[in-house]
């Protein structure tokens, strides 16, 4: 049983506790980090999700990610989904957006790298592949469909600020 600690809306604790896949009361938020890696060379890492997964199986996707379990803070959170999904463990943490949902407070962050590309770990059941992107590929594919960013667009405006090779 996965256990999370409640939140309201405004990014306070509430003093109690949610367990996943439980409906999350109105008042009452949960929280989930995106890690966008950004490689110092310039490509953007992309992870394949497990065919496994009951939501976008098999998609590319360019955050690792998750729900913070109790006791965690988004950092903190942050830091585990990155060193699980990728192995790559997150030196500097750039904080880029916020976002609350009706059930769900989104917290994003850039992460810039100069590990080995080949030092990516896949986790089972999580992910069954990776790879590097150029900046202008990586908007291509977003554009087409073949990737998944964030999907409530809170990535916009960090890229547009980027001048793609």
């Amino acid at each position: 049983m996965e256990l999370w600690d409640a939140y309201y809306p405004d990014g306070t604790l509430a003093g109690t506790t949610l367990v996943r896949g439980e409906p999350i009361p109105p008042e009452y938020r949960h929280t989930v980090t995106e890690v966008l890696v950004v490689h110092r060379d310039g490509t953007i890492l992309l992870m394949q999700r497990d065919h496994r997964k009951p939501i976008h199986p098999g998609t590319w996707e360019s955050s690792a990610g998750g729900s913070a379990l109790q006791g965690e803070d988004f950092e903190t959170c942050a830091r585990r989904e990155l060193r699980e999904e990728t192995g790559l463990i997150a030196e500097h943490m750039e904080y880029l957006y916020e976002d609350v949902t009706d059930d769900t407070i989104y917290r994003g962050y850039l992460v810039t790298t100069d590990a080995d590309k080949d030092s990516v770990v896949l986790q089972e059941g999580e992910t069954i592949d990776y790879c590097w992107v150029p900046g202008a590929e990586y908007i291509k594919m977003l554009e087409s469909g073949m990737c998944l960013s964030n999907s409530r667009g809170q990535l916009n405006d960090w890229l547009s600020m980027q001048k793609w090779k």
